[in-house]
């Protein structure tokens, strides 16, 4: 089993910051991409922004700019820095990590976080 523990979500004014932080652990050979998505109400769930283990990144064409997605690979962990956010940016914000799982026959997995809510008021 795989678990994703998510941090950093909270109530912040617009044009303020927050770090999201998502830590894995379990039975993990390797992660080979983590990445954040999030769902507004009423809204399907789309990518923010997602990182491989090598350290190539992709963002939305929303967040370009203003969000920074890193990871830790030591530490199976992943950050979301959200800079200048905007009322557009309220949602529950999920991570994701796409890998191997240890042991043999190896395994391919991918796992969601609990969700984390980030609200930015106007």
């Amino acid at each position: 089993q795989v678990q994703l523990v998510e941090s950093g979500g909270g109530l912040v004014q617009a044009g303020g910051s927050l770090r999201l932080s998502c830590a894995a652990s379990g039975t993990i050979f390797r992660i080979n991409v983590m990445g954040w998505y999030r769902q507004a109400p009423g809204k399907q769930r789309e990518l923010v922004a997602d990182i491989t283990s090598g350290g190539s990144t992709n963002y939305a064409d929303s967040v370009k700019g203003r969000f920074i997605i890193s990871r830790d690979n030591d530490k199976n962990t992943v950050y979301l820095q959200m800079n200048s956010l905007k009322p557009e940016d309220t949602a529950v914000y999920y991570c994701n990590a796409d890998g191997v799982r240890a042991g043999w026959p190896f395994e391919a997995f991918n796992y969601w976080g609990q969700g984390t809510q980030v609200t930015v008021s106007s």
